[in-house]
């Protein structure tokens, strides 16, 4: 019996492998819009994209992401400055995309651009420092998205949203499956990029610490604040990442979930199944705790 299971599985495997290695036609006339290229996932998709053939439109927060991107790029990249969380500036994009793509329409947009921060235990926070965080990965996710899903339909062509995989509990968005639209997920589990840096990330922290009051202080304590850790390993292979992204906008069969790394795959995606009262003592156990903590 379990050589049947195992036949089967293996079968199964093979199948997915056959079909998902098939790749869309006729590169050199689709467009993908890419948000966030400075750096990390975005600017490797957007030089990796590039040199398949794809027409690239490549959004940067600075000048100088824009620049160094042209540098080592062919003359089919678009290198465009754009700040997802300022409407006006996705509309600006959103018209100049629709003015270059023409009657094509546009085959993929990729919301890649991110923050981490601030991040910390959620009384630090104030509402403004989720607004500043949602700015960017709610809000600019979902302006950016409407500025170009007409475009989008025409070609019934991808949204790729780059989350993480601390996301999974959510289901894909299908509403637009109606309109030959593949809503897809790239779920990274830790790598090393600029939104991981953890000289980045524990000096915010710090920050946040420091603008507590001081009985709140007293409720954590100085161990909280020293035994809060950011080294976590992170794979700097960010090829993994690219190629999931680059599967999820060429593939005929793109798959609704991707999760690159390791530790997505062995770690967070067996957590996310798991009961939640046992999911819910495994971070329990591991995280920190504060000085007056009763479990």
């Amino acid at each position: 019996m379990f050589l049947y299971i195992l036949g089967l599985v293996t079968v199964w495997y093979l199948y997915r492998w056959y079909k998902e290695s098939k790749r869309v036609p006729n590169k050199g006339s689709k467009y993908v819009y890419i948000t966030g290229c400075d750096s990390g996932f975005g600017n490797n998709l957007a030089k990796h994209l590039d040199k398949l053939g794809f027409c690239v439109i490549a959004g940067c927060y600075t000048e100088k992401g824009e620049t160094e991107l042209k540098k080592v790029s062919s003359e089919r990249l678009t290198a465009i400055s754009l700040d997802v969380a300022k409407s006006e500036s996705v509309k600006k994009v959103a018209a100049f995309i629709k003015t270059l793509v023409g009657e094509k329409g546009l085959w993929a947009v990729v919301n890649n651009a991110g923050v981490a921060t601030p991040s910390g235990p959620v009384d630090w926070l104030t509402i403004d420092d989720y607004k500043s965080m949602l700015a960017v990965n709610l809000n600019g996710v979902i302006d950016v998205t409407l500025s170009v899903l007409p475009l989008i339909k025409k070609a019934r062509g991808r949204v790729v949203n780059v989350a993480s995989v601390f996301g999974r509990i959510k289901g894909p968005d299908l509403n637009m499956a109606p309109f030959g639209v593949k809503v897809l997920c790239i779920e990274p589990g830790f790598f090393k990029t600029s939104v991981t840096d953890t000289v980045m990330l524990k000096n915010q922290f710090k920050g946040l610490w420091d603008r507590l009051p001081q009985d709140m202080k007293d409720d954590y304590g100085q161990t909280f604040l020293e035994t809060s850790e950011f080294n976590q390993l992170r794979d700097s292979d960010l090829m993994k990442v690219v190629h999931c992204m680059e599967h999820a906008i060429a593939s005929i069969y793109p798959r609704y979930r991707y999760s690159p790394g390791w530790d997505a795959k062995f770690l967070w995606l067996p957590i996310s199944y798991m009961p939640t009262w046992i999911s819910d003592r495994f971070f329990l156990r591991y995280s920190p705790k504060p000085k007056v903590s009763m479990i």
